[in-house]
């Protein structure tokens, strides 16, 4: 074998690369598991609970996206009609 070579590594530095992994998946795991428990601590509710939530909000917030409940609008008071400006033209 050429000299500078080695077949296998220092027994040392294998040792020192394993625990260094095992270090790593372990931070990783405990990261992992902090993650999943704060996702468990998060309130939670039923389905049907948003639901009326957001069927509430829509009734009490008047929204022009929602002709249904609101109705439709002049367009003058619409923000979400393109308004038109007296020329065709702008100088800037």
């Amino acid at each position: 074998m050429p000299s500078g070579y080695s077949s296998r590594e220092d027994p040392g530095q294998m040792k020192k690369n394993k625990q260094s992994m095992a270090d790593l998946k372990l931070r990783r795991l405990t990261e992992l598991n902090s993650r999943l428990r704060e996702d468990l601590e998060r309130e939670r509710i039923p389905v049907s609970q948003a639901a009326k939530s957001i069927i509430s909000y829509t009734n009490s917030t008047k929204d022009f996206m929602v002709p249904s409940i609101w109705g439709s609008i002049p367009k003058g008071e619409d923000p979400y009609v393109v308004q038109t400006s007296g020329g065709c033209c702008t100088v800037m």
